[in-house]
């Protein structure tokens, strides 16, 4: 199976990109599910029920989240009914809202395919272990599918690659998100596990992560908190095509996919 991974969609200037050209990428690509986060969809932080339909209506199978998944208190609407998004499963599971992984079948309902949200640690708040809440919701799915895709939402390298480590051979691919910065570190890993340290983002090119560079300059120079803007301009599109052995859940291949849309 070949699946694409979208980078952390910023804002309008991206959902506005996958409008006009995710369909024919599709099909570039020969791609069987297209999975993407959305944390930072609905202007630039957090996703509403009216987002996460449109996403949805564009063909992405799967909508991943991160530390601003909570951003938009619409979230809380919606995010319990629908079962193609999911948040970090190491919030707490008791008193977090939504799920942190699903099953998802492919055109046949033949080919399934497990996807699984994490949240690191390291300069991030306090949430559960990534590392024990990936064994026990990859023990979940093992009796069901071997092809599991982890997106793991961190902001330190070291603790992606150690997650990358930690898991080689129990999963398909180990992709990052949260940076907004495309790593050039993919590769398999040695037990057939894809990995890259981040995926990237859709959003604007001449930008600080997605935003206008105004603010997020005025606030490092003044150390004064800032509201972010998010204009025009040309976007850049992230992505990563990772290939898999439908039978095995192997990784066979990954690519990544940087594009400027002028």
């Amino acid at each position: 199976m070949r699946i694409m991974f979208i980078g952390d969609v910023v804002g309008k200037p991206g959902r506005l990109y996958l409008k006009n050209n995710l369909h024919d990428l599709k099909i570039k690509h020969k791609t069987d599910f297209i999975l993407a986060n959305g944390e930072n969809s609905a202007g630039g932080a957090g996703i509403t029920e009216k987002v996460f339909l449109e996403l949805r209506s564009l063909g992405i199978d799967v909508i991943t989240g991160g530390n601003h998944i909570w951003d938009q208190k619409d979230i809380y609407n919606f995010i319990e009914k629908e079962d193609r998004i999911i948040r970090p499963a190491n919030y707490p599971v008791e008193t977090t809202p939504g799920l942190g992984s699903v099953l998802i079948k492919g055109k046949g309902g033949k080919v399934k395919l497990a996807v699984i949200n994490l949240i690191g640690r390291i300069f991030m708040k306090a949430v559960d272990c990534p590392f024990r809440t990936a064994d026990r919701e990859v023990e979940r799915y093992t009796d069901y599918t071997k092809n599991i895709i982890i997106d793991f939402h961190a902001e330190a390298t070291s603790e992606k690659q150690a997650m990358g480590w930690y898991l080689d051979g129990r999963v398909s691919a180990v992709v990052g998100t949260h940076s907004h910065v495309q790593t050039a570190d993919q590769r398999i890993l040695i037990n057939d596990t894809a990995y890259i340290t981040d995926v990237g983002m859709v959003g604007l090119y001449d930008s600080i992560l997605g935003v206008d560079k105004s603010e997020p300059l005025k606030m490092f120079l003044s150390q004064i908190p800032q509201q972010f803007n998010i204009s025009q301009g040309k976007v850049l599109f992230n992505a990563v095509l990772i290939e898999i052995d439908d039978f095995t859940g192997k990784a066979l291949a990954i690519e990544r996919i940087y594009e400027i849309d002028k």
